[in-house]
């Protein structure tokens, strides 16, 4: 049971101070921190203080550490090896073509590999399959046609990497892509009046 006090008026900034560390880059000191709440440095040393104490009371898997003259949140060091894991699973960054490749697929799925190495200029085999391997890219069906090809899109997992709800949260297209996504769009309304 939690039996620290804290100076009247201070509770509501406990969410507000765990926001601030959680987004800050770098440790945050007393003096600055009073400087974003608006409050005296001492209560927000008060703040920090106190999260660390109820932290450390609630038996949490992270703490607020004192370090380089500021405070940050930081998992226990008892979790390390649990922890060091995840940075073992987390996937490499992306080359400029698997970037380029997701680009036009984002756009102008479904699409054919064809259609992605007509735009690149090159061969995109490799990327295509390190993008499924990594689960940004799935076949989602088949074009009609001679050797019906495979016709890919993006995933939960795309959206999940670059931070977007869905589709329609991607920036507006390259100028230059404008005529080609009309002519896209326009296409499969043609082959439907055949």
């Amino acid at each position: 049971m939690l039996d620290k006090e804290l100076s009247p008026g201070l509770q509501e900034y406990l969410p507000i101070v765990e926001a601030i560390l959680l987004a800050a880059p770098e440790p945050l000191s007393g003096e600055r921190l009073g400087a974003i709440l608006e409050v005296p440095t001492e209560q927000a040393a008060e703040l920090l203080e106190y999260l660390r104490w109820q932290y450390d009371a609630q038996g949490r898997g992270f703490t607020v550490r004192r370090l380089a003259g500021g405070y940050r949140l930081q998992t226990r060091g008892e979790y390390a090896a649990y922890v060091s894991r995840l940075a073992q699973m987390r996937n490499p960054l992306l080359t400029t073509a698997a970037l380029e490749t997701l680009a036009i697929l984002a756009y102008m799925q479904p699409c054919l590999r064809a259609d992605i190495e007509k735009i690149r200029g090159v061969k995109t085999e490799s990327t295509l399959r390190t993008l499924l391997e990594r689960g940004l890219v799935e076949e989602v069906g088949r074009a009609e046609g001679p050797g019906r090809p495979i016709l890919y899109g993006t995933t939960r997992r795309f959206l999940e990497y670059f931070g977007l709800a869905d589709l329609r949260d991607l920036p507006a297209p390259p100028a230059e892509w404008q005529a080609y996504l009309a002519q896209k769009e326009a296409a499969p309304a043609a082959e439907q009046d055949d």
